[in-house]
């Protein structure tokens, strides 16, 4: 590992320190701004928020102490841990918020945009990109498409929040689009990185093996912050859809 990697990855490991608990932080800020504005009583909003910040902080320390171990390392022969924390955490926890009625209620009065400008933090995928100049530390045909689609989605995220935000008539289309850009972007990514990576579909890149991308810090990206965008998709989706439905009934409803 040259010189300027490891000061690279050093750097990396800082900033993924402030970034990962900050996003944490301002979900958690921005579930509780609307709890409040929700017709529910103190306690119940009071105990849907430790619902799911405890939950969340809990998978975050778990995600790192397991990442930092070296546990969801890919290597050839062995089995695959990072799919698992892959999957497991978007299953249980699409499960558990959508059958929430607290959390549907706080949905269903936060900004349309509020959920969108959160996942400005995807510009942070041009790390991969970064690890590909630094000597093709990682290969290229899997650091160009998922490092330049988090960035696209990233640079986008605020706009298309904005534009949702403002009520405008497009503003449903676009947020579905930019939802289905962001997962689509996600799945290509993950899909590139088991196929680029030692194990058992490794079937590209086998003469640069994709080992930073499963490697600490960098693991943290697919083991923490892919699922979590994929549930905030899934969730902004949910959201739109229902706040659509309720401006539709409101329209339709006569004025008394």
């Amino acid at each position: 590992m040259n010189e300027s990697l490891t000061v690279y990855l050093s750097f990396y490991a800082v900033l993924v320190a402030i970034v990962r608990p900050a996003i944490v932080a301002v979900i958690l800020l921005g579930l509780w701004a609307a709890l409040r504005r929700t017709k529910m009583d103190a306690d119940a909003q009071t105990t849907t928020w430790f619902a799911v910040a405890i939950p969340l902080a809990v998978w975050l320390i778990a995600i790192w102490i397991v990442a930092a171990s070296g546990a969801l390392q890919a290597r050839s022969g062995a089995l695959p841990l990072l799919p698992m924390a892959l999957v497991l955490p978007i299953a249980v926890g699409l499960f558990a918020l959508m059958r929430s009625a607290s959390i549907a209620a706080a949905i269903d009065v936060a900004s349309p945009g509020w959920l969108i400008g959160l996942q400005v933090y995807r510009v942070l995928g041009s790390n991969f990109v970064i690890l590909w100049g630094l000597g093709g530390a990682i290969p290229p045909v899997f650091a160009l498409p998922a490092g330049l689609g988090d960035v696209l989605v990233g640079v986008l995220a605020l706009p298309v929040a904005l534009y949702v935000a403002s009520g405008a008539a497009g503003g449903y289309v676009a947020g579905i689009a930019w939802n289905i850009l962001g997962i689509v972007d996600l799945v290509n990514a993950v899909s590139l990185g088991l196929l680029s990576s030692p194990g058992p579909v490794h079937l590209i890149a086998l003469d640069n093996p994709n080992l930073l991308a499963t490697s600490y810090p960098t693991v943290l990206t697919p083991a923490f912050a892919v699922p979590l965008s994929i549930i905030l998709h899934v969730l902004s989706i949910w959201q739109l859809h229902r706040q659509a439905k309720q401006s539709t009934r409101l329209r339709l409803t006569p004025a008394s």
